[in-house]
């Protein structure tokens, strides 16, 4: 009876502590206390964590970082997300872009060093001690000497930096290399790289570079984001590929840009790719800065660049550093905004320069430290020309994209970086108010039409969270197979564990963002907090693709979707191995997905048909070819299809089929991209702008935006 007693009604805890806690029911119902507090997302009651507590982590298994979904009722939200204007004001981000072999990954490293991020800045062709640049972690990066997301070029001396970790895909070399050089260049790739294959390649116009190879691998067209506090401000840098085989890549990363770099090589000024990457930046009206880069080498005349600027873009420049010679006799810049010249002594590879700093108004002691009288008369003939002859700068216009703020330096030699990088802390934009669609609760809509730009604004400071997809990656890890989402936050505050909305999701959906994380190089942050202009990667379990929205709040936000331009090369691929059919599968859905390349299909087919890929350039095929096999090890056949570009036709289905009916399509080919939506390949510019002149109810264009809603 009194064991009866005793174990329905346990005795007060201060009277038997250790039975009491040892009872099976107390056990549980304790248990289920603590793990209610562990699992209660921290938001609901704590104060927004500081940035400073993000913590940084190995790279881990994908199992740890995953976002669920589930189907909940809506409901109102009791907790504002609005980011702290103090926050909000201390983000600057800006997008590198540049002609390939400019110094971009240089400079890039050269602003993390001075920006406190690295100690040692790498080299991006690595000599001796030198260390291999944190954007180009890849090993396939370390060993070409130059950022693979940029250029597709490379010597065959820089194959002696491979080690046995190596994980290059397929070689693809001249046809015209002598057949002893490709036999000996395979062993040296099996004795450093494992088993390795040499293809021939046939020669075409824009690779006529000697005896050199074409190296794919995978993360060729990805861009890097990095990030660093400095000056009180938190800095965000999306490298972007140089490429013009991966334009699309670089629009994606200039759509999650406030402020745009774009750095030139001082000897060869504008070059084509810089030409088209302005046009995306003017299209976008980013505030754009130029940096002048490389004026260690001989260099053209500062007032030569300056008119190749203004008369091809009609953008006027307003120089803010100007330099003291070039070449050998590159001695420093001017402070125009300071009147103060800074002159540099050459530091070790990697380090930061020495500076001396002298007043432009002591005459005999900046002469004496310049070292040479003609650069010191040119320095004061330039001064006095530039004081009467340049407008002043203006901010405005400069927000505007009409005046471009001028710098001059080498990210080589470490001349004039940490300049630039102060004046754009204290010029660059803040994060901007983004236009979006809005669509209410209990609002059923269907997909919105591809012209429609929405009309409400949603500026840093609004209350609830929203951010968009501009890019995604898979097998960051080949080991575990991750997928991530890169999200540019435009309003509100990211907290670690928040349910979030999804535009072409149900409202009643909701997707727990369990993890997210900081990208540096290979290394991986935890993020807990992040706020308006950060770049955050979220696990992509497959619901998230570039262009989507993610929300909180009780109305479906979306944002202008990021367009895809038309292609150029067209081709099927086929899986010749039926076996691998569900890894080929995979591979082509994830690769799809990162936009590594457009898929189009045959009117009607839902994925039992031929797969049509469509690309920009030859390269993406490539590339798509060698991540295949090197990440899913399926083999692929390309069937090349002989049409040179695409146009969408908005006028929608009807509209086409009038067309075909009345005979104006003879020639053309009718497929639809992964929305259904048609679109029309050509063969020629001429046909495709014949029909387009004559058959005006097509409504053809060159581009097309994903849906805002489903």
């Amino acid at each position: 009876m009194n064991s009866k007693m005793s174990q329905s009604n346990p005795p007060h805890p201060t009277q038997q502590p250790a039975t009491w806690l040892l009872h099976p029911t107390s056990m549980t119902m304790l248990l289920t206390f603590l793990f209610s507090c562990i699992i209660t997302p921290t938001s609901a009651f704590q104060v927004p964590t500081p940035i400073s507590t993000i913590q940084s982590i190995k790279p881990s298994h994908s199992s740890l970082l995953f976002s669920s979904t589930q189907d909940s009722p809506t409901t109102t939200s009791l907790t504002s997300y609005a980011a702290p204007l103090t926050e909000i004001n201390r983000r600057r981000n800006l997008a590198i872009i540049s002609h390939p072999d400019s110094g971009k990954t240089t400079m890039t490293e050269k602003l993390l060093l001075y920006g406190g991020a690295l100690q040692t800045a790498g080299a991006v062709r690595m000599k001796g001690e030198q260390r291999a640049t944190k954007s180009d972690f890849m090993e396939m990066e370390k060993q070409r000497g130059i950022s693979i997301r940029d250029l597709v070029v490379n010597n065959l001396e820089l194959f002696d930096y491979m080690d046995s970790k190596s994980s290059l895909g397929l070689i693809y070399a001249f046809a015209s290399w002598p057949r002893d050089i490709l036999l000996n260049l395979n062993s040296r790739m099996k004795n450093k790289a494992g088993d390795m294959s040499i293809e021939t390649y046939s020669e075409s116009s824009d690779r006529k570079h000697g005896r050199q190879i074409d190296i794919e691998t995978r993360g060729f067209n990805h861009a890097t984001v990095m990030s660093f506090d400095y000056n009180k401000l938190h800095i965000n840098i999306l490298d972007t590929p140089g490429h013009q085989d991966f334009s699309e890549d670089t629009y994606r990363a200039l759509a999650a840009a406030d402020n745009a770099v774009m750095l030139l090589d001082a000897a060869k000024g504008l070059e084509p790719q810089t030409r088209k990457l302005f046009e995306v930046c003017r299209m976008r009206g980013l505030p754009l800065f130029t940096f002048v880069n490389k004026m260690d080498r001989p260099a053209l005349t500062p007032y030569e660049i300056m008119d190749q600027i203004e008369q091809e873009f009609g953008l006027e420049t307003h120089p803010i550093l100007w330099p003291i010679g070039d070449g050998e006799r590159f001695k420093g810049v001017l402070d125009r905004m300071d009147n103060v010249v800074h002159l540099f002594d050459r530091a070790e590879r990697g380090a930061k320069s020495q500076v001396r700093q002298v007043s432009i108004d002591d005459l005999d002691t900046l002469k004496e430290c310049i070292n040479d009288e003609e650069l010191f008369n040119q320095l004061m003939e330039d001064q006095e020309m530039l004081e009467e002859l340049i407008s002043p700068l203006d901010m405005e216009r400069v927000m505007a994209g009409s005046q471009s703020p001028l710098f001059f330096g080498s990210a080589m030699t470490n001349f004039g970086v940490q300049l630039f990088l102060d004046k754009f802390c204290t010029m660059g934009a803040k994060p901007a108010t983004r236009l979006a669609a809005r669509q209410e609760e209990g609002n059923s809509k269907k997909l919105v039409e591809m012209s429609d730009e929405g009309d409400e604004p949603i500026a840093p400071e609004y209350n609830e969270f929203t951010g968009f997809v501009f890019k995604t990656q898979a097998n960051l890890d080949p080991k575990h197979r991750d997928r991530l989402a890169y999200v540019r936050i435009v309003s509100g505050t990211f907290q670690k564990g928040m349910k979030v909305g999804h535009s072409r999701s149900k409202l009643s959906k909701k997707y727990n963002l369990a993890q997210a994380q900081n990208l540096f190089g290979s290394e991986r942050e935890t993020v807990d907090i992040a706020y308006p202009g950060d770049v955050i990667g979220i696990n992509n379990p497959g619901n998230f693709a570039i262009g989507d929205t993610l929300f909180t709040g009780n109305n479906i936000i979306a944002f202008p979707g990021i367009p895809s331009f038309s292609p150029e090369v067209f081709a099927y691929i086929r899986n010749p191995n039926t076996s691998t059919y569900k890894s080929f599968q995979k591979g082509i859905d994830q690769l799809l997905a990162e936009g590594a390349v457009q898929a189009l299909r045959q009117r009607n087919d839902d994925g039992g048909g031929p797969l049509i890929l469509a690309a920009v350039g030859q390269l993406q095929f490539e590339v798509v070819q060698a991540r295949l096999k090197s990440e899913y090890n399926v083999d692929s056949v390309l069937e090349p299809i002989n049409y040179t570009l695409a146009r969408w036709a908005t006028g929608g289905w009807d509209a086409v089929d009038k067309a075909d009916k009345d005979g104006k399509l003879f020639g053309i080919q009718i497929v639809q991209d992964r929305w259904k939506r048609p679109v029309l390949l050509f063969r020629n510019e001429w046909k495709a702008a014949s029909v387009t002149e004559e058959e005006k109810y097509l409504e053809l264009k060159p581009w097309a935006k994903p849906p805002m809603f489903e």
